[in-house]
């Protein structure tokens, strides 16, 4: 079987995306740190509401056990197309930001790392209430990862959709 790229990802179907995650594993918070990574929202539903494309940024020591996050605007241009940063005053936007970390044991997605948007002292506003869930799409491809989003109502998941991470350029 041949090894699933960022496209293909990008193109799959919902249950090859459930397989895909389940059999992932946690990315090392090293291989994150300084890094950020073009994003692509499966779901079509982030089309409409102009977010299918993005930038993940990992900032921090990750000998703390935790990095800090960030997503940048970017023009929505089309899966193929360059990922070209949405500016405010000439700097690209960064925006919703995000503590990573080992997802809590007995949680669904124990094999992932866990990127929590609800940050003490944030309001609860989108995307506040988001829980992404990030794995590792092969051992050998630490550039190439998959996330899964939930909306966090109290106990209560609901599946907002998956999206494909690829290494991009240094954080800057």
């Amino acid at each position: 079987m041949t090894p699933p790229t960022y496209e293909t990802l990008c193109r799959a179907t919902r249950g090859e995306l459930e397989q895909t995650m389940r059999a992932g594993a946690p990315p090392a918070l090293a291989d994150l740190a300084g890094w950020e990574f073009r994003g692509y929202n499966t779901n079509p539903v982030a089309e409409l509401i102009r977010v299918r494309k993005f930038k993940k940024g990992f900032e921090g020591d990750p000998g703390q056990h935790e990095l800090m996050g960030y997503n940048v605007r970017m023009r929505q241009n089309g899966l193929l197309a360059p990922w070209v940063p949405v500016l405010r005053r000439g700097e690209p936007i960064r925006e919703f930001p995000y503590v990573v970390r080992a997802t809590p044991a007995g949680d669904r997605f124990a094999n992932a790392l866990l990127l929590d948007y609800g940050l003490p002292g944030a309001l609860p506003l989108p995307p506040t209430w988001l829980r992404d869930y990030l794995v590792q799409v092969t051992p050998e491809n630490r550039d190439l990862l998959l996330g899964v989003a939930y909306a966090a109502l109290g106990p209560i998941k609901l599946f907002v959709g998956y999206f494909v991470l690829e290494r991009y350029n240094r954080a800057l």
